[in-house]
């Protein structure tokens, strides 16, 4: 199945645009997609951690995904 995802932040710069098309399996997990997205973006394991929010909540690694999820990637925030 074709999802979208969103980028925010450094992530922007990993993917070049603030979303990307990725296709995964259908049922497949959110560990599943972090696996994919480490595959086909490597500069995204220099990151010191990131997030994967479905639906505006934080998604477990045991989550199922489907294709009408609203998919973003949180990377880590700094700031004052």
């Amino acid at each position: 199945m074709k999802i979208k995802i969103l980028a925010f932040g450094i992530t922007k710069d990993i993917f070049k645009g603030s979303e990307i098309q990725l296709e995964i399996n259908e049922y497949a997990k959110v560990s599943e997609l972090k696996n994919k997205l480490e595959d086909d973006f490597p500069e995204i394991k220099k990151l010191k951690s990131y997030f994967i929010a479905v639906d505006d909540e934080y998604a477990d690694d045991d989550l199922v995904l489907k294709s009408n999820n609203e998919i973003a990637i949180i990377p880590p925030v700094s700031g004052g």
